[in-house]
C-alpha cells in the first residue's frame, strides 16, 4: 500500500511567515517520520506563541498529533525559545513515540502469533 502522509499545519495569530514556516514544518516532519511513512496517515501540527507579542524564553509551542493506521492518535508537545527549536523538538519526540508505539505493537503481535521455540519453556514451580 502506498499512500501520502498528510500534514496539516495550524498557526496561532502571532506566528509570522506562515508559507515559509509550512514548508519547513513539512520537511522536518517528513524527515522525522520517514521510517514510518507507510503507517502514518496524517500529522496535525499546531504552532503557537504562548506569550503573544511579549518576549519570553520557552514561549513557542509546537504540538503534533499523528494518526497511525489501526491505532488511536498519539500526540506530543514541545516548548522552546524559537519556533524552529519547538518544531525540531516536537518532531523528534513524535518520531520516538511512533517508533515506540509500533515497536510495542510488533512485540505483542510476535508474542501472540509465534509459538515459543522447542525447549524454550521455563520450568514451573516444583
Amino acid at each position: 500500500m502506498n499512500h501520502t502522509m498528510q500534514i496539516q499545519i495550524n498557526t496561532g495569530p502571532n506566528i509570522p511567515g506562515r508559507e515559509a514556516l509550512s514548508a519547513h514544518v513539512t520537511s522536518v516532519v517528513e524527515h522525522a517520520l520517514s521510517h514510518f511513512r507507510e503507517l502514518v496517515t496524517r500529522v496535525e501540527v499546531h504552532l503557537s506563541d504562548e506569550n503573544g507579542p511579549k518576549d519570553g524564553a520557552g514561549d513557542m509551542r509546537c504540538a503534533m498529533e499523528a494518526r497511525l493506521e489501526h491505532h488511536q492518535p498519539i500526540a506530543i508537545t514541545h516548548e522552546a525559545a524559537t519556533l524552529h527549536q519547538a518544531i525540531d523538538g516536537a518532531a523528534d519526540k513524535l518520531a520516538r513515540l511512533v517508533g515506540h508505539t509500533l515497536g510495542r505493537q510488533r512485540e505483542e503481535r510476535d508474542r501472540r502469533t509465534d509459538p515459543p521455540p522447542p525447549g524454550s519453556e521455563l520450568p514451573g514451580p516444583a
